[in-house]
């Protein structure tokens, strides 16, 4: 199956093809069939989800697959949730976003929770109108880091530590990261419900 992917952030797509590629669907960039992102006004994962996968589909005629995901810390009322690759504002910034959260963590102080989880909501539409989109929800819980550690990934994935693991996001193999993450749990439960749907 060929599917247009609501994105231009390469690493996602790197992210999503590996989890994708068992299942023989090829997947390409909105942005390499000259497709603008799409705007995201929603203050909700789902809802902005649906409004780019809807976007990519119309202007493609072909199925559509989007997420919306970010980083939501209870201590901060569920931010930076859906502006979580904008929170420091713009042009995005992956360090300057995690700085931006360390300082207001620490302004909260010591006793501050620190628990946080990544949400992905997925949404994949057949066409621009499909009256019965598909969505699955992922989500991943830890622990937001005093300090950022590990390379790997992208996004928060250095400040999120996971008990289970004994590790942050960023310092997980590839493989792991794909079969734990809040992305691959929505996957997983995306690829359950299209193949339920027959």
């Amino acid at each position: 199956m060929k599917l247009v992917l609501a994105s231009n952030n390469a690493k996602k797509l790197g992210e999503l093809r590996a989890i994708l590629a068992p299942l023989g669907w090829e997947l390409i960039a909105q942005g390499e069939l000259g497709v603008e992102e799409a705007e995201e006004p929603h203050c909700t994962f789902v809802e902005n989800a649906l409004a780019k996968a809807r976007h990519a589909a119309r202007v493609t005629g072909l199925p559509a697959l989007a997420d919306d995901s970010g980083l939501c810390v209870d201590a901060l009322g569920g931010a930076p949730g859906v502006i979580s690759a904008r929170y420091a504002g713009e042009p995005k910034s992956d360090a300057r976003n995690n700085e931006k959260l360390l300082a207001e963590l620490a302004a909260l102080g010591p006793d501050a929770s620190r628990k946080a989880h990544f949400v992905c909501v997925i949404v994949f539409v057949r066409h621009a109108d499909d009256p019965q989109p598909l969505i699955a929800e992922g989500e991943w819980h830890g622990e937001i880091l005093a300090s950022p550690s590990g390379e790997g990934g992208f996004g928060y994935d250095p400040l999120l530590w996971i008990k289970e693991c004994g590790d942050s996001v960023a310092n997980l193999p590839a493989a792991e990261k794909h079969r734990r993450s809040h992305r691959g749990q929505a996957l997983a439960r995306l690829v359950e419900r299209l193949r339920g749907r027959g």
